[in-house]
């Protein structure tokens, strides 16, 4: 389907400035942001990649990161900062076990991510949380408030596809991969704040999944179309809607190699991966305690794999629902055990496929949850201290930051912001958080990183 719309002031040739064409369910129009509007981002973000016009034959290694968010606040004392010598009250029903790397204990629920902890790092002293109900934090590294008369701070997925662009043109390079939540907030891909809705998240679930579909459209008629976009030369050179459409012909062609390139329908089809593998990561079913949460579904976290390997930078994804205020301990179990399957699954295979120190996997929460155990087996909220696991990266792996006190009330010692695991995130990227900017709506540069780094991590 092809619509060509005119209306306000009418040029020679009859067509209006606030014209446009759209195909399929991609708009290149006046008050729409298209798929090409977001290659001509970064394009100008990234003037290297503006002459990868075609698929790439092929992508080589790329620093990217997996983001697992746990909304609705997991508890750090039931994961991997067990309290064995609080009181009964307190420290619960899991017993710690012994990992890979001598000295570091985890819970019980974990005994494959304990088998692979020397690729893995422990947060337990992570400070600074807002105590919202959201993945703010978690996507952003800043507070909720940053810049919110402007949009927002944006998150690491809409910069980083700011700073680099894409791999492959074919392939978003920032992907957000849940499903719409009861509470919205804990699907939230990641804003792309005061950047714009250039950057936002592709999202492949319903208007972004049949945006990919082009069940009534054969390559040749989208050529077709393509060629009839040269003879609006004249109306290209005079239309101006927020920015100027600057290498409008290139970002088009770009957007239809999108259109009609299979890589990302692939990436986002599970069922091409073999047997073996899904059953390495589980299903995540039966879905318990979801409510109006996240499933537990393991198979994004394989499919966020696949992204990458396709050539994605950023994927982020919602893992259950972890606000237990009742029956804590079964949620865990059920939760966690599902969690350090998958988890596990992605950081064997990450490694089998030589990627494992080019994507930075972090999985953590909103906030931690009280210490102390109420009536209905549950824990509450406890923004005071929250703890986070890093795996891959190119990081030292193998080791606990921080700490907390006996009764896992708040950091003993090493506090750690969300800014510095930001920091550090971006480091593994290949991107000094200290030196790179982006520019705020001002027009001013502004650092991407407001925290200094991990030392402990970074090699």
């Amino acid at each position: 389907m092809i619509t060509i719309l005119g209306s306000a002031t009418k040029y020679c040739d009859g067509i209006s400035r606030r014209s446009f064409l759209k195909i399929g369910a991609f708009s290149f129009g006046a008050y729409q942001f298209s798929q090409a509007d977001l290659l001509r981002a970064e394009n100008r973000a990234n003037p290297a990649s503006a002459s990868k016009l075609t698929n790439n034959p092929g992508s080589s290694n790329h620093k990217a990161v997996i983001n697992i968010f746990l909304g609705g606040g997991p508890p750090h004392q039931d994961m991997w900062d067990i309290k064995s010598d609080a009181p009964a009250e307190i420290r619960g029903e899991f017993k710690p076990i012994a990992t890979k790397v001598p000295g570091i204990q985890i819970g019980e629920v974990f005994p494959q991510i304990a088998a692979r902890m020397d690729k893995c790092s422990v947060i337990r002293s992570i400070v600074g949380a807002s105590g919202g109900h959201d993945g703010i934090q978690c996507l952003t590294g800043r507070s909720p408030n940053a810049f919110r008369a402007v949009g927002g701070w944006p998150s690491l997925g809409a910069i980083l596809s700011k700073l680099k662009g894409s791999v492959d043109p074919s392939v978003p390079p920032f992907v957000g991969l849940a499903a719409r939540t009861g509470h919205p907030p804990w699907s939230d891909p990641g804003s792309p704040g005061f950047l714009g809705s250039v950057y936002a998240a592709f999202k492949p679930d319903g208007q972004g999944m049949s945006n990919m579909k082009l069940s009534t459209i054969n390559r040749a008629q989208l050529v077709d179309r393509k060629n009839l976009l040269k003879r609006f030369d004249q109306l290209k050179k005079e239309v101006d809607y927020n920015h100027n459409l600057e290498g409008l012909d290139a970002a088009t062609e770009r957007a239809l190699g999108v259109l009609t390139s299979s890589k990302l329908m692939d990436a986002l089809d599970v069922s091409k991966e073999p047997e073996r593998i899904r059953q390495r990561y589980g299903d995540g079913k039966p879905y318990q305690y979801q409510y109006d949460g996240a499933p537990t579904a393991s198979e994004h976290i394989l499919i966020a794999r696949r992204l990458v390997e396709a050539g994605a930078r950023c994927v982020t994804l919602s893992f259950g629902r972890w606000d237990s205020h009742g029956k804590n301990f079964d949620l865990v179990r059920d939760h966690g055990s599902k969690l350090d399957q998958a988890v596990s699954a992605l950081i064997d295979d990450l490694e089998i496929r030589g990627m494992l120190d080019d994507v930075t996997v972090v999985v953590w929460g909103e906030f931690g949850r009280t210490p102390r155990i109420n009536k209905d087996a549950g824990r509450d909220h406890w923004p005071q201290v929250s703890c986070a696991l890093l795996a891959g990266g190119g990081m030292k792996n193998g080791q606990v930051i921080g700490s907390t006190n006996r009764l896992g009330e708040h950091a003993a010692s090493r506090p750690v912001t969300f800014g510095e695991v930001f920091s550090t995130i971006w480091h593994n990227l290949g991107i000094d958080p200290e030196t790179t900017t982006i520019p705020d709506p001002s027009g001013r540069p502004t650092h991407i990183g407001d925290a200094p780094v991990i030392r402990e991590l970074v090699a």
